[in-house]
């Protein structure tokens, strides 16, 4: 099966949508199918793709005013002839937004299927951003979607959101997590004592600093005594975080083994964004063995079992995740019990298994066209 998978982020960027368009390849590739990725342009430049496991194919782009690690793709005459040229069965469109909306456009022309993963609250998005525009953001959703042969959903709480908003045909695909690499087996006390010199209780966050996020809501948990918070990854957020978060530590970007290494050496694992469709983090924590504290909202309603892996707080709650937290770091043998239960639990969810899922999805909707065109 020849695929382009026309995505609005990949690697080098480090994100959901990023990696799971990069599982998605691998996968693809691995089956022996022939994949090919349409992705934006990257401030990386000519040398961002040295490492892909399949040819990409780069349109120019600008970066996102306020946001520079978000690149918006500009309307490029190559999205069509990169269809045509690979002989396409198939388009994947990855969260798609501004590029997958061209994809989506340029797949119709062709007549040929589309199959439109919804990753990103846009919805969600408008109200933060722009305390508006919810309505648009939900119009934009559905005109895409609508027009894919099908459209997977991450979690129970995307799919019923896109069927009340009119969406069809949508079925739910859920994300695979690397347990090989994040794995309770690499934690380190060397790393455990540079992280908290005096012994805390290590309280990590894992994920872009963006408003969106709500890191700030961890300043209950950074003054719990006997307690260190610390934040990996960056974005726009980062200054203003670092000032309503003295005492936690923050590392930057870290990828690879050694977030793995990091995720294996805290304690707890603490998200706080309110509008996460799926939220991978959760998954690597809880691979990690780590109770988990989460909204109790999108994606993690599917992933946290309240009071077995962590627990689900009210959104935006600060004195409800500061007292989850709490109730952990009193507590070891309640950490260690939900830590190998969340690890129990995404044992059998890998990459592997979700994309042979993925390609369930694909060969029903190459059959649903076969049999209109008969």
């Amino acid at each position: 099966m020849r695929v382009v998978i026309v995505t609005e982020s990949f690697p080098p960027d480090v994100n959901g949508v990023a990696h799971c368009a990069l599982q998605t390849a691998r996968h693809l590739l691995a089956r022996g199918h022939d994949p090919l990725v349409l992705a934006p342009a990257t401030a990386a430049g000519a040398g961002a793709d040295a490492d892909a496991p399949c040819p990409v194919v780069r349109v120019p782009s600008l970066p996102l005013p306020g946001y520079p690690q978000v690149r918006v793709a500009l309307p490029s005459r190559r999205l069509a002839a990169t269809l045509t040229a690979h002989r396409a069965d198939l388009v994947h469109l990855a969260s798609p937004f501004v590029l997958g909306v061209r994809g989506m456009a340029a797949a119709r022309r062709l007549r040929i299927p589309a199959v439109a993963v919804y990753q990103t609250d846009l919805a969600g998005y408008a109200r933060t951003y722009l305390s508006t525009g919810e309505a648009a953001a939900w119009r934009r959703i559905r005109n895409v979607h609508a027009a894919a042969d099908r459209t997977l959903a991450p979690s129970t709480v995307s799919l019923r959101d896109l069927e009340a908003h009119g969406v069809p045909r949508v079925r739910l695909w859920a994300r695979g997590v690397d347990t090989e690499r994040f794995t309770p087996g690499r934690r380190e006390e060397s790393l455990r004592r540079t992280l908290a010199p005096g012994g805390e209780l290590l309280v990590g966050y894992v994920g872009r600093l963006a408003a969106e996020k709500h890191v700030e809501l961890l300043g209950g948990v950074s003054a719990l005594p006997g307690v260190r918070v610390v934040v990996v990854g960056d974005g726009p957020s980062g200054p203003g975080l670092r000032s309503a978060l003295p005492g936690a530590l923050f590392l930057g970007r870290r990828t690879g083994t050694e977030l793995a290494r990091i995720f294996a050496s805290l304690d707890v694992f603490a998200h706080t964004g309110p509008f996460e469709t799926f939220c991978q983090t959760v998954q690597e924590a809880m691979a990690s063995g780590l109770p988990v504290v989460a909204p109790a909202a999108g994606g993690p309603l599917d992933l946290v079992d309240h009071g077995r892996t962590g627990f689900l707080v009210p959104p935006r709650d600060p004195g409800a995740l500061k007292e989850a937290v709490a109730l952990l770091a009193a507590d070891p043998t309640l950490r260690a019990r939900q830590g190998a239960a969340g690890r129990a639990a995404v044992e059998g969810r890998t990459w592997a298994a979700v994309g042979d899922e993925l390609l369930g999805h694909y060969g029903e909707v190459l059959r649903e066209r076969t049999a209109v065109a008969a």
